[in-house]
């Protein structure tokens, strides 16, 4: 009786944390509380755990509908069985693609990011989800890891910046966003198992910023949870993660749902957070059959534990008013719109993100943009130039109304060239869990492409990775960082026939590029959807400029990324403990502090006009607190062509008492320009950003003294470097 009285009061204590959402009285907090006033445990219970692959029950007797589920972040996924996780076979759930999310990542564009999220919601709606399993936003930590292709990045910043208006645009449609994996899912491989230790900075100021945007600007709600422990913890039922962090500090009044199969104890899950359990089991025919849904942790164990009093009511109730929260939210909201699928403007919104997402790495001699000239011989060279990606990859993969291929773009655009494929390497069919490998003559494919390169005017080979396991595939991670399939020695062989050679690499993930020297043009082409082919095409051939910029690093050799360099146990771990011994120097963190060039830097990338950057100034020299810093600068472009270009903000503590990364990324924006045209950005950095995450007094601690402002167009490519000082005495 007394564990119980404790539990019970540790609980309030949780709830008082929350704030006001919680508490906030309105019409519709009041009917919810009537609703579960109404509601037997059995009832409440039942909402609490999955009732089939993909949704949670409802009450019928009180008018409660199911909450229905699917998994995203690039598209809705076909129809899945109820009770096993087979397709369902449907005729009529084939939809749009869009570009996976470091595409949208590298668009430094957060309008592309809201159009993206409602596009991508509208389909939602219209297939009748409660639930868009996305977007995902850990932190790139390691180019190995499989997931990469789903997430934002490896900076905070960035990621937070783009997080929350793709959430806004989704739940206009009345759909709710699940932002994943709650936290620290930075690896496939052991991910279900691998506990990881990483320092209270390193949490706070790398891993969650972008959780918190999510929550306190982007308003999601519903959060999905990691597989992975975090000190020992699962994070589905994380005591720390989910009620001090999540619940408590950040207020959050929305559901906390498992990722499938990710719960492991009943108490745990009732006490630290968790509201729906999903996934656990694969059978749920009969309650003999011993993964039943009856037998998930949140359901008959947990039914137990309240009614013998073990656990409050209170903490059962707390779950069901979050999530009669979002059924009020979504399928019960007054003004829920339609939604739509396959529309034109959801292709547009594809292409168009896919076309600012190209980034543009290396371009000599002009290799791009090509001219489509009467009888230029194009020649299309890799299996990638005709591999259909949006299936695969795990759960993410997709069914579409259709699919353009890189080769049926160029075919479409270059109507005037004669153009000839080859496929020249050979990877296999996709399978998820297991590699299968090609059956075809590898060299004989090599032998093809070398006759078909050398007859060509232009060369333009199509590799990288695909959605396959062990390249960007869920439950995996890659094994090595070269390029896979011998592609490597075959751009050499074709350079040697055809030095008029240019490379797209298809990927979701940085990858070694020792060839570069061979190559005259190579564009970072991401996953990009059902509209693959035409937004290649149209940067190909210059009909759009291109304006991405690499929201990862591409470090020269694996051996220079911080996570790789410091031994097995910081990457991939020993199986049971991975030990994130980099700390905060994350990404181009690590490069920039430890002065290890990169291959292509953090927010690298070129363009078919050239751009300046001048008069960049601050405001004052001296801050307040409670101040913000203004940058101001002009941005010409002194080309030939309409372009756009991101300014990007960095900042960075001089001499700082703790340890630092060089410089931070704190503000960017992106500005389209006709030829000769300037503009004059203002942008703005609060003062409050500058602060550092003191472990010693367990919050956030802004430090006196100097700064740098960095201002550029790439981590390295500053044009200005500018000091500062801030008095954190000063109001």
């Amino acid at each position: 009786m007394k564990k119980n009285r404790f539990d019970k009061l540790k609980f309030l204590i949780v709830l008082l944390l929350l704030g006001g959402n919680v508490f906030a009285q309105t019409d519709t907090e009041k009917e919810i509380d009537k609703i579960i006033a109404q509601m037997t445990v059995d009832e409440k219970v039942t909402m609490c755990h999955a009732q089939s692959k993909f949704t949670s029950a409802g009450v019928p007797r009180l008018g409660i509908p199911e909450v229905w589920m699917s998994d995203g972040p690039h598209g809705v996924r076909a129809e899945i069985n109820w009770d096993n996780w087979g397709y369902a076979g449907w005729t009529n759930d084939s939809i749009t693609a869009f570009p996976a999310l470091t595409c949208l990542a590298a668009t430094f564009d957060e309008q592309s990011s809201y159009d993206y999220g409602v596009a991508v919601g509208e389909e939602a709606r219209y297939r009748k989800k409660d639930i868009l399993l996305g977007p995902g936003v850990n932190i790139y930590r390691t180019p190995l890891n499989g997931r990469n292709f789903e997430y934002m990045g490896e900076d905070p910043h960035l990621a937070s910046k783009l997080v929350v208006p793709y959430i806004k645009g989704v739940q206009t449609n009345g759909v709710a966003a699940c932002v994943k994996h709650f936290v620290a899912n930075n690896q496939e491989l052991w991910r279900g198992h691998i506990n990881v230790e990483l320092s209270e900075r390193a949490l706070r100021e790398i891993y969650l910023p972008a959780f918190k945007a999510a929550v306190l600007e982007g308003e999601t709600w519903s959060m999905m949870s990691a597989y992975n422990q975090l000190r020992g913890q699962y994070c589905s039922h994380n005591e720390e993660l989910v009620n001090t962090i999540l619940k408590g500090e950040w207020g959050f009044d929305g559901v906390y749902l498992t990722d499938w199969g990710a719960a492991h104890d009943t108490k745990q899950s009732a006490l630290y957070g968790l509201d729906i359990e999903m996934g656990t089991g694969t059978n749920g025919l009969t309650y003999s059959k011993k993964n039943h849904y009856e037998n998930y942790y949140l359901a008959g164990a947990f039914k137990e534990l309240v009614k013998n009093g073990e656990v409050s009511e209170e903490v059962l109730d707390d779950k069901v008013r979050r999530i009669l929260r979002l059924i009020y939210r979504t399928s019960l909201s007054e003004n829920r719109p339609l939604g739509s699928v396959n529309t034109d403007a959801h292709h547009e919104v594809a292409r168009r993100v896919g076309q600012q997402g190209i980034v543009l790495l290396q371009n000599e001699d002009n290799f791009f943009p090509i001219a489509d000239k009467l009888g230029l011989k194009i020649a299309v060279i890799g299996e990638n130039a005709t591999r259909m990606m949006t299936i695969g990859g795990g759960s993410s993969e997709l069914k579409v109304e259709y699919e353009i291929s890189p080769l049926q773009g160029i075919q479409e655009r270059f109507t005037n060239a004669e153009i000839t494929h080859a496929m020249g390497y050979a990877s296999g069919p996709s399978q998820y869990g297991r590699v299968i490998p090609s059956t075809l003559d590898a060299d004989e494919l090599k032998k093809e492409a070398l006759e078909v390169a050398k007859n060509a005017d232009v060369v333009l080979f199509f590799g990288g990775l695909n959605k396959s396991h062990h390249q960007d595939c869920e439950d995996g991670d890659r094994t090595t960082y070269d390029l896979p399939f011998g592609q490597g020695e075959l751009i050499q062989a074709l350079s040697a026939v055809n030095e008029n050679i240019g490379v797209v690499l298809v990927s979701g993930n940085a990858v070694a590029t020792p060839w570069t020297d061979q190559v005259k043009g190579l564009m970072q082409g991401w996953y990009l959807g059902s509209e693959t082919g035409h937004a290649m095409a149209d940067v190909i051939s210059g009909d759009v400029n291109p304006s991405g910029k690499l929201p990862i690093t591409f470090p020269k050799k694996l051996e220079d990324n911080g996570a790789h360099q410091l031994g097995e146990l910081s990457y991939p771990g020993d199986s049971v403990n991975v030990e994130y011994k980099e700390g905060i120097l994350v990404g181009y963190r690590w490069h920039d502090t430890k002065k290890i060039a990169p291959k292509y830097a953090f927010g690298y990338g070129l363009s078919y006009t050239d751009f300046e950057i001048s008069e960049i100034a601050v405001d004052k020299k001296v801050y307040a607190p409670v101040d913000e810093i203004t940058i101001t600068c002009d941005l010409k472009n002194n080309g030939e062509l309409k372009g756009a270009e991101v300014v990007q903000v960095y900042v960075g503590k001089n001499k700082s008492k703790v340890e630092r990364a060089l410089k931070e990324l704190k503000a960017f924006e992106k500005v389209e320009l006709s030829a000769g045209e300037t503009s004059k950005l203002t942008l703005k950095v609060a003062i409050s950003d500058l602060k550092y995450y003191d472990e010693e007094q367990s919050d956030w601690a802004l430090e006196s003294g100097d700064y740098y402002i960095y201002v550029g167009n790439s981590s390295d490519n500053i044009s200005k470097r500018l000091k500062i000082s801030v008095d954190s005495n000063v109001n």
